[in-house]
């Protein structure tokens, strides 16, 4: 039996984790897991938090991760690594973005981004940090960042036995295909 495995992919509205769970998801079910999947947008068009939860195994009666539940935490901004610590497993993996958006209260000068996130992290969880956006900016688009964190989240996960590649190639649209195959590339090779 396949033991149920849980990733919460949290970032800020548009940066892409909705669709690098579509991905996730496509991969797992061609591999024949049964899996579900959740969505919270919230005030995602306006900068605010998002996050997805995606659960897989032999059988998976709900996608709700609940806390202290997940194996993996990909954070598309740190302080969203921060945010949902809480649903990490004591021995789960968080990958995270070392890359920094600010929230409307540090954009409008009343509060400080806070310093230590990565600190605090890895003082209780094995975590794999990478400047996925320079990785991206690099490759010629910071936008592919989302599936550069993938391709780490997928070596963090010991994954290999599925072939992303031709996943990423299915549900991307054409013309942004080798872009997210070099973010792939470049983000399995980061962790």
């Amino acid at each position: 039996m396949k033991e149920v495995k849980s990733a919460l992919l949290v970032g800020v509205g548009g940066q892409g984790a909705i669709l690098t769970a579509r991905i996730l998801v496509n991969g797992l079910m061609r591999a024949g897991y049964d899996v579900k999947m959740s969505e919270v947008h919230g005030m995602s068009q306006r900068g605010g938090s998002v996050s997805t939860q995606v659960r897989w195994g032999d059988k998976v009666w709900s996608p709700l991760i609940g806390p202290g539940a997940a194996d993996i935490v990909v954070a598309f901004e740190k302080m969203e690594a921060v945010r949902y610590a809480n649903y990490l497993k004591p021995d789960g993996v968080a990958v995270i973005n070392d890359y920094e958006i600010e929230g409307a209260t540090v954009a409008a000068g009343l509060a400080k981004y806070p310093e230590g996130t990565l600190e605090a992290m890895q003082a209780h969880f094995t975590c794999h940090v990478l400047n996925a956006e320079k990785i991206a900016h690099e490759l010629g688009n910071p936008k592919c960042m989302n599936i550069v964190l993938f391709g780490s989240m997928v070596k963090a996960l010991h994954m290999d036995d599925i072939d992303w590649e031709s996943v990423i190639a299915d549900t991307v649209p054409p013309k942004f295909r080798e872009l997210n195959l070099a973010a792939y590339k470049a983000g399995y090779d980061a962790v």
